[in-house]
């Protein structure tokens, strides 16, 4: 193993599972969405929800995140997203130091500013970094970095 090798198996890789709505849990059978005509998706108040390959809702941090706002499991017809579930995103929201700015000495705080969960702290000014147990993987700060440096894994349980 070389030194890169060594010091990159440390940080998580961004790819991983597909990343579900919360008010879904690993036991949740996704089947019925194939035959379902999305209202979680056209429902969704910030955009964040969409589908995969197989019809099965996943969320996007593109361009947005998730406000919790229940919608999508009001109107699931089949009880897939429901309110009975956990009200959490299982996947992890983590910054890649090679990419982050703030990282490299430039003054950016763009990941910190949308996050009103007070996850992201600044080690000194140059080096963010989310804080776990506060992270409610919301997503919000992903699409604002300018260098895509936050990356988000999912994660079954």
């Amino acid at each position: 193993m070389n030194r890169r090798e060594f010091f990159t198996a440390f940080v998580p890789s961004s790819k991983g599972v597909s990343i579900r709505p919360p008010y879904t849990d690993e036991k949740t059978d996704y089947s019925p969405c194939r035959e379902c005509d999305a209202p979680c998706v056209s429902e969704c108040e910030t955009g964040v929800i969409t589908r995969d390959e197989e019809g099965f809702p996943v969320l996007s941090f593109t361009k947005t995140g998730c406000t919790y706002c229940e919608r999508c499991a009001e109107v699931c017809p089949s009880g897939v997203i429901s309110r009975d579930k956990p009200d959490r995103i299982r996947a992890q929201v983590f910054i890649d130091p090679k990419l982050c700015s703030a990282w490299k000495g430039v003054l950016c705080f763009s990941c910190k500013e949308p996050c009103i969960d007070n996850a992201i702290r600044f080690e000194g000014l140059y080096k963010p970094v989310i804080i776990a147990d506060r992270c409610t993987s919301c997503g919000f700060c992903i699409s604002v970095c300018p260098t895509g440096a936050i990356k988000v894994r999912g994660y079954e349980a």
